[in-house]
Protein backbone atom coordinates (compact mmCIF):
# COMPACT_ATOMS: atom_id res chain seq x y z
CA UNK A 1 0.00 0.00 0.00
CA UNK A 2 1.31 3.49 -1.13
CA UNK A 3 1.90 6.01 1.98
CA UNK A 4 -1.18 8.03 2.65
CA UNK A 5 -0.43 11.96 1.95
CA UNK A 6 -1.80 13.54 4.85
CA UNK A 7 0.76 11.20 6.68
CA UNK A 8 3.90 10.81 8.29
CA UNK A 9 7.09 8.21 7.37
CA UNK A 10 5.97 5.81 9.11
CA UNK A 11 2.44 6.13 7.66
CA UNK A 12 0.71 5.53 10.86
CA UNK A 13 0.26 9.10 12.22
CA UNK A 14 -2.24 11.37 10.71
CA UNK A 15 -0.47 14.83 10.52
CA UNK A 16 -3.18 16.75 9.32
CA UNK A 17 -4.71 15.80 12.90
CA UNK A 18 -3.45 18.19 15.97
CA UNK A 19 -4.97 15.10 18.21
CA UNK A 20 -2.65 12.30 16.09
CA UNK A 21 0.57 14.16 16.56
CA UNK A 22 -0.25 15.23 20.24
CA UNK A 23 -1.18 11.68 20.67
CA UNK A 24 2.04 10.21 19.58
CA UNK A 25 4.40 12.78 21.23
CA UNK A 26 2.64 12.02 24.49
CA UNK A 27 3.51 8.22 23.90
CA UNK A 28 7.11 8.88 23.09
CA UNK A 29 7.33 11.00 26.25
CA UNK A 30 5.38 8.79 28.52
CA UNK A 31 7.62 5.94 27.61
CA UNK A 32 11.00 7.92 27.91
CA UNK A 33 9.76 9.58 31.34
CA UNK A 34 6.64 7.96 32.65
CA UNK A 35 6.08 9.78 36.13
CA UNK A 36 6.31 12.99 34.31
CA UNK A 37 3.82 15.48 33.24
CA UNK A 38 1.92 15.80 29.79
CA UNK A 39 0.15 19.44 30.83
CA UNK A 40 2.60 21.57 28.52
CA UNK A 41 2.68 19.39 26.05
CA UNK A 42 -1.17 19.43 25.65
CA UNK A 43 -1.04 23.24 25.93
CA UNK A 44 1.20 23.96 23.34
CA UNK A 45 -0.97 21.75 20.69
CA UNK A 46 -3.71 23.41 21.40
CA UNK A 47 -2.52 27.14 21.68
CA UNK A 48 -0.81 25.96 18.24
CA UNK A 49 -4.34 24.88 16.79
CA UNK A 50 -6.18 28.21 18.44
CA UNK A 51 -3.26 29.99 16.40
CA UNK A 52 -3.68 27.97 13.17
CA UNK A 53 -7.84 29.05 13.41
CA UNK A 54 -7.46 32.37 14.52
CA UNK A 55 -9.19 31.83 17.82
CA UNK A 56 -6.05 33.48 19.76
CA UNK A 57 -6.15 36.96 21.00
CA UNK A 58 -4.40 39.31 18.72
CA UNK A 59 -3.90 36.83 15.75
CA UNK A 60 -5.12 36.08 12.54
CA UNK A 61 -6.03 32.72 11.32
CA UNK A 62 -2.65 31.08 9.37
CA UNK A 63 -3.33 32.26 5.85
CA UNK A 64 0.13 30.79 4.20
CA UNK A 65 -0.90 27.55 2.39
CA UNK A 66 3.29 25.97 2.65
CA UNK A 67 4.00 26.92 6.11
CA UNK A 68 0.73 25.63 7.69
CA UNK A 69 -0.33 23.71 10.45
CA UNK A 70 0.96 20.20 8.88
CA UNK A 71 4.07 21.27 8.61
CA UNK A 72 4.48 22.74 12.45
CA UNK A 73 2.76 19.36 13.28
CA UNK A 74 5.59 17.40 10.81
CA UNK A 75 8.54 18.80 12.32
CA UNK A 76 7.57 18.57 15.75
CA UNK A 77 6.73 14.86 15.70
CA UNK A 78 9.99 14.70 13.75
CA UNK A 79 11.74 16.75 16.61
CA UNK A 80 10.22 14.00 19.72
CA UNK A 81 11.89 11.00 17.67
CA UNK A 82 15.38 13.16 17.28
CA UNK A 83 14.76 13.48 20.90
CA UNK A 84 13.76 10.08 21.85
CA UNK A 85 16.71 8.82 19.78
CA UNK A 86 18.95 10.62 21.53
CA UNK A 87 17.66 9.41 25.29
CA UNK A 88 17.84 6.54 24.36
CA UNK A 89 21.44 6.27 23.12
CA UNK A 90 22.90 8.26 25.97
CA UNK A 91 23.38 7.23 29.71
CA UNK A 92 21.55 8.69 32.71
CA UNK A 93 23.92 11.51 33.55
CA UNK A 94 23.70 12.93 29.23
CA UNK A 95 20.20 13.02 29.33
CA UNK A 96 17.95 15.56 28.25
CA UNK A 97 15.30 14.91 30.73
CA UNK A 98 11.50 15.78 30.95
CA UNK A 99 11.95 19.49 31.11
CA UNK A 100 14.20 19.93 27.90
CA UNK A 101 12.24 17.48 26.08
CA UNK A 102 8.86 19.62 26.77
CA UNK A 103 11.03 22.86 25.87
CA UNK A 104 11.91 21.36 22.65
CA UNK A 105 8.19 20.37 21.88
CA UNK A 106 7.45 23.74 22.59
CA UNK A 107 9.99 25.43 20.44
CA UNK A 108 9.16 22.99 17.52
CA UNK A 109 5.48 23.62 17.69
CA UNK A 110 6.13 27.46 17.36
CA UNK A 111 9.01 27.83 15.17
CA UNK A 112 6.96 29.03 12.27
CA UNK A 113 4.48 31.20 14.12
CA UNK A 114 6.38 34.36 12.95
CA UNK A 115 4.46 33.78 9.47
CA UNK A 116 0.87 34.85 11.51
CA UNK A 117 -0.03 38.14 11.50
CA UNK A 118 -1.54 39.83 13.85
CA UNK A 119 -5.27 41.70 14.01
CA UNK A 120 -3.50 45.18 13.89
CA UNK A 121 -1.32 44.74 10.85
CA UNK A 122 -2.43 46.94 8.27
CA UNK A 123 0.53 47.11 6.40
CA UNK A 124 0.62 43.12 4.98
CA UNK A 125 -1.96 41.36 3.19
CA UNK A 126 -0.58 37.79 3.34
CA UNK A 127 2.23 36.02 6.12
CA UNK A 128 4.34 35.03 3.40
CA UNK A 129 5.41 38.67 3.26
CA UNK A 130 7.58 38.23 6.92
CA UNK A 131 9.57 35.36 4.90
CA UNK A 132 12.76 37.04 5.14
CA UNK A 133 11.83 37.79 9.01
CA UNK A 134 9.55 35.36 10.69
CA UNK A 135 12.07 33.54 12.54
CA UNK A 136 12.81 37.07 14.30
CA UNK A 137 9.22 37.52 14.67
CA UNK A 138 8.93 34.18 16.29
CA UNK A 139 11.65 34.84 18.72
CA UNK A 140 9.63 37.41 19.92
CA UNK A 141 6.50 35.55 20.47
CA UNK A 142 8.17 32.17 21.93
CA UNK A 143 9.89 34.50 24.59
CA UNK A 144 6.39 35.51 25.38
CA UNK A 145 4.85 32.53 25.64
CA UNK A 146 7.36 30.74 27.71
CA UNK A 147 6.65 33.17 30.64
CA UNK A 148 2.68 32.07 29.76
CA UNK A 149 3.53 28.41 30.65
CA UNK A 150 5.65 28.43 33.47
CA UNK A 151 9.09 28.51 31.75
CA UNK A 152 10.30 31.50 32.17
CA UNK A 153 14.11 30.88 32.76
CA UNK A 154 13.63 29.08 29.30
CA UNK A 155 12.55 32.20 27.63
CA UNK A 156 15.70 34.00 26.19
CA UNK A 157 16.46 30.43 25.03
CA UNK A 158 13.81 30.00 23.35
CA UNK A 159 13.92 33.16 21.43
CA UNK A 160 17.67 32.16 20.46
CA UNK A 161 16.56 28.07 19.69
CA UNK A 162 14.49 28.86 17.06
CA UNK A 163 16.53 30.64 14.74
CA UNK A 164 18.57 27.12 14.34
CA UNK A 165 15.29 27.11 11.92
CA UNK A 166 16.44 29.79 9.83
CA UNK A 167 18.83 31.92 7.86
CA UNK A 168 18.73 35.00 9.71
CA UNK A 169 21.52 34.27 12.06
CA UNK A 170 24.69 31.87 11.37
CA UNK A 171 23.81 28.51 13.16
CA UNK A 172 27.65 28.58 15.03
CA UNK A 173 26.76 32.88 15.96
CA UNK A 174 23.45 31.45 17.83
CA UNK A 175 23.88 32.21 21.73
CA UNK A 176 23.06 29.60 23.77
CA UNK A 177 24.29 28.81 27.00
CA UNK A 178 25.83 25.36 27.00
CA UNK A 179 25.64 22.18 24.92
CA UNK A 180 22.51 20.09 25.84
CA UNK A 181 20.87 23.32 24.51
CA UNK A 182 22.60 23.28 21.05
CA UNK A 183 22.26 19.73 20.60
CA UNK A 184 18.70 20.60 20.84
CA UNK A 185 18.91 23.69 18.49
CA UNK A 186 20.86 21.08 16.27
CA UNK A 187 17.59 18.71 16.48
CA UNK A 188 15.36 21.61 15.86
CA UNK A 189 17.05 22.84 12.91
CA UNK A 190 17.11 19.12 11.35
CA UNK A 191 13.56 18.31 12.45
CA UNK A 192 12.56 21.33 10.23
CA UNK A 193 14.47 20.01 7.35
CA UNK A 194 13.81 16.65 6.98
CA UNK A 195 10.25 16.65 8.36
CA UNK A 196 9.19 19.10 5.31
CA UNK A 197 11.33 17.26 2.62
CA UNK A 198 10.09 13.95 3.43
CA UNK A 199 6.64 14.82 3.08
CA UNK A 200 4.96 12.60 0.01
CA UNK A 201 3.76 15.80 -1.87
CA UNK A 202 6.78 18.12 -1.20
CA UNK A 203 7.33 18.34 -4.56
CA UNK A 204 3.36 19.22 -5.20
CA UNK A 205 4.06 21.75 -2.29
CA UNK A 206 6.88 23.19 -3.72
CA UNK A 207 5.37 23.88 -7.29
CA UNK A 208 1.56 25.33 -5.59
CA UNK A 209 2.33 26.48 -2.27
CA UNK A 210 6.29 26.84 -1.65
CA UNK A 211 7.20 29.63 -4.39
CA UNK A 212 4.01 31.57 -4.28
CA UNK A 213 4.99 32.21 -0.36
CA UNK A 214 8.39 32.71 -2.25
CA UNK A 215 6.82 36.21 -4.49
CA UNK A 216 5.46 37.14 -1.46
CA UNK A 217 7.96 37.52 0.52
CA UNK A 218 10.67 38.48 -2.42
CA UNK A 219 12.52 35.33 -3.10
CA UNK A 220 10.57 34.68 -6.03
CA UNK A 221 10.03 36.25 -9.39
CA UNK A 222 6.24 37.08 -9.94
CA UNK A 223 6.81 37.75 -13.33
CA UNK A 224 9.71 38.07 -16.10
CA UNK A 225 10.05 41.93 -15.00
CA UNK A 226 10.06 41.43 -11.57
CA UNK A 227 13.33 42.89 -10.59
CA UNK A 228 13.83 42.81 -7.10
CA UNK A 229 17.14 42.22 -5.43
CA UNK A 230 16.00 39.55 -3.19
CA UNK A 231 14.92 37.13 -5.90
CA UNK A 232 16.69 33.91 -6.14
CA UNK A 233 13.62 32.05 -8.14
CA UNK A 234 12.96 33.27 -11.81
CA UNK A 235 9.79 30.85 -12.28
CA UNK A 236 8.46 27.71 -11.12
CA UNK A 237 10.41 25.88 -13.10
CA UNK A 238 13.62 27.37 -12.07
CA UNK A 239 12.25 26.04 -8.38
CA UNK A 240 11.80 22.73 -9.33
CA UNK A 241 15.23 22.37 -11.33
CA UNK A 242 17.27 24.04 -8.55
CA UNK A 243 15.54 21.77 -5.70
CA UNK A 244 17.61 18.64 -5.74
CA UNK A 245 20.71 21.34 -5.45
CA UNK A 246 19.31 22.42 -2.58
CA UNK A 247 19.28 19.25 -0.78
CA UNK A 248 22.98 18.95 -1.50
CA UNK A 249 23.05 22.10 0.04
CA UNK A 250 20.85 21.01 2.91
CA UNK A 251 22.68 18.07 3.08
CA UNK A 252 25.60 20.27 3.93
CA UNK A 253 23.42 22.16 6.50
CA UNK A 254 22.40 18.80 8.26
CA UNK A 255 25.75 17.44 8.59
CA UNK A 256 28.57 20.55 9.19
CA UNK A 257 25.89 23.01 11.29
CA UNK A 258 23.53 21.14 12.36
CA UNK A 259 26.09 18.54 14.00
CA UNK A 260 24.54 15.14 12.22
CA UNK A 261 21.54 15.09 14.41
CA UNK A 262 19.49 13.36 11.59
CA UNK A 263 21.64 10.40 12.75
CA UNK A 264 19.35 10.37 16.09
CA UNK A 265 16.01 9.25 13.99
CA UNK A 266 17.74 6.15 12.69
CA UNK A 267 18.10 5.65 16.62
CA UNK A 268 14.28 6.12 17.17
CA UNK A 269 13.40 3.65 14.51
CA UNK A 270 15.50 1.16 15.43
CA UNK A 271 17.93 1.48 12.58
CA UNK A 272 16.73 2.69 9.61
CA UNK A 273 15.80 6.44 8.89
CA UNK A 274 12.51 6.37 7.36
CA UNK A 275 13.04 10.45 6.94
CA UNK A 276 16.50 10.01 4.38
CA UNK A 277 14.36 6.91 2.93
CA UNK A 278 12.12 9.24 1.68
CA UNK A 279 13.80 12.18 0.96
CA UNK A 280 16.19 10.36 -1.39
CA UNK A 281 12.51 9.18 -2.92
CA UNK A 282 11.73 12.83 -3.59
CA UNK A 283 15.11 14.16 -4.39
CA UNK A 284 15.22 10.97 -7.53
CA UNK A 285 11.73 11.99 -8.84
CA UNK A 286 12.99 15.58 -8.51
CA UNK A 287 15.61 15.16 -10.51
CA UNK A 288 13.70 13.35 -13.33
CA UNK A 289 11.21 16.16 -13.48
CA UNK A 290 13.91 19.11 -13.48
CA UNK A 291 15.39 16.53 -16.62
CA UNK A 292 12.35 16.55 -18.37
CA UNK A 293 11.56 19.47 -17.97
CA UNK A 294 7.62 18.57 -17.37
CA UNK A 295 5.76 19.67 -14.37
CA UNK A 296 2.71 18.12 -14.51
CA UNK A 297 4.77 14.76 -13.65
CA UNK A 298 3.78 15.98 -9.86
CA UNK A 299 0.71 14.62 -9.59
CA UNK A 300 -0.14 14.28 -6.02
CA UNK A 301 -3.09 16.19 -4.42
CA UNK A 302 -1.58 17.24 -0.71
CA UNK A 303 -4.08 18.03 1.66
CA UNK A 304 -6.18 21.19 1.66
CA UNK A 305 -4.59 23.73 3.52
CA UNK A 306 -7.32 25.27 6.20
CA UNK A 307 -8.93 21.39 6.10
CA UNK A 308 -7.04 20.41 8.82
CA UNK A 309 -8.51 19.06 12.20
CA UNK A 310 -8.63 22.12 14.30
CA UNK A 311 -11.43 21.27 17.03
CA UNK A 312 -9.91 22.33 20.46
CA UNK A 313 -9.11 18.86 21.89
Amino acid sequence: MPRRNDYDVTDQVNTTEPASVNDEVNRIFCELYPDASTHVLNRGFRDLTRLQRGDYPGYHACDTSYHNLQHSLDVTLAMARLMDGYERTRNRSAELGARLFRFGIVTALFHDIGYLRKVNDTRHKNGAEYTLKHVTRGAKFLENYMNRIGMAELAPIASQLIHFTGYEKPIAKIDVPNLSFRLLGNMLGTADIIAQMADRCYLEKCRDRLYPEFVEGGLAARDESDRRSSVMFRSVGDLMVKTPHFYKTATVRLNDQLGSAHGYAGKHFGGQNLYFDEIEKNMQYASAVAEQGDLTLLRREPPAPGEEDLQIF
